[in-house]
């Protein structure tokens, strides 16, 4: 099992980019909670909003949320062993986790670790919508392993929290 060829996601919120059109989000937003209320697939318009959103021009001027998880994944990516490492984003921001999981199996990734950025529990990102796109995607993708890296030992992140205020006291 050692000769596994690995993988690792993290996935992160994904913000909207300084300058895109409100409406725009505000319509998005409007047609996922109208599907997700009538527990149906993604309608054509909805997948053209989403997909023009994730795949707008952004900088860090005008998405640092996307500036700052890509400078997490540059302080991460050297501590993975060797592993593959891909960013992916909830929502509004490019790559899926649908897009980092086909690359990564892509590049020969036969074991996939997926970890969030958001710690805390109750959140519905976290909590329901990444295992679910896990469950379609290991229904997908029979022959590789997709693990998810939830829930955080709360304990753990407190440390870690705790740590990081000592040093501003």
């Amino acid at each position: 099992m050692s000769d596994l060829k690995k993988g690792i996601i993290l996935v992160g919120h994904g913000g909207i980019p300084k300058g895109y059109p409100a409406d725009q989000v505000s319509k998005l937003k409007r047609l996922e909670a109208q599907r997700r209320a009538a527990n149906q697939p993604m309608s054509a318009e909805e997948l053209e909003l989403d997909t023009r959103i994730r795949t707008w021009p952004r900088t860090p001027e005008t998405d640092p949320y996307q500036a700052g998880l890509e400078a997490l994944g540059t302080q991460m990516k050297p501590m993975v062993n060797g592993a593959l490492f891909s960013l992916a984003y909830n929502e509004f921001c490019g790559p899926t986790l649908e897009q980092a999981v086909e690359d990564l199996i892509q590049q020969g990734a036969q074991s996939i670790t997926v970890v969030s950025t958001m710690f805390t529990p109750g959140g519905s990102h976290s909590e329901y919508e990444i295992p679910e796109e896990l469950e379609d995607l290991r229904k997908k993708h029979p022959e590789v392993t997709l693990h998810y890296a939830w829930p955080f030992n709360l304990s753990q992140v407190s440390k870690m929290l705790v740590d990081h205020i000592g040093k501003f006291s």
